[in-house]
């Protein structure tokens, strides 16, 4: 995620979702910011990473992982789903095709692909779980393709 776009996300939080809001607590110290709530509930999306493994990298507890997370995805879903998570009109297929076609993939929505990437550094402990016809552990790295995502 380029950094403009988790800022975007991060402010409109801050503003619209009280939970978002760093507030002082009873003593007067500041509580957590939106910046570490954010990120934390991000990188256990993205990495898969254990709600516990912020307690030392973010200063967040195991259940205020978890709360984060489940407040990240329901607030994401009711700011931006409209805008984003919607069905595409004829006119948003249409300039997908047209944007396909001028880069050479006539007929092409969007690409999904797909493939088994060796996992040099897998723990012992994990790698018969992860491994496959060629004995060596893999992880499936999926990758989303359109032309206008990096935007």
């Amino acid at each position: 995620m380029n950094k403009p776009l988790f800022i975007r996300i991060v402010d409109k939080l801050a503003s619209e979702v009280p939970y978002f809001q760093q507030r002082r607590d009873a003593t007067g110290r500041l509580g957590l910011s939106t910046l570490q709530k954010c990120t934390a509930a991000i990188r256990m999306m993205t990495y898969g990473s254990a709600a516990d493994a912020f307690d030392e990298y973010l200063r967040l507890s195991e259940t205020v992982a978890l709360s984060c997370l489940d407040n990240f995805t329901d607030s994401v879903v009711n700011l931006f789903g409209d805008e984003y998570l919607r069905r595409p009109t004829p006119a948003d297929l249409q300039r997908l095709l047209d944007e396909g076609e001028l880069r050479g993939f006539p007929g092409m929505i969007g690409s999904i692909d797909c493939m088994h990437w060796e996992w040099k550094n897998c723990s012992t402990a994990w790698k018969c779980q992860y491994t496959r016809e060629s004995g060596k552990p893999t992880i499936v790295l999926e990758a989303v393709a359109s032309y206008d995502l990096w935007i």
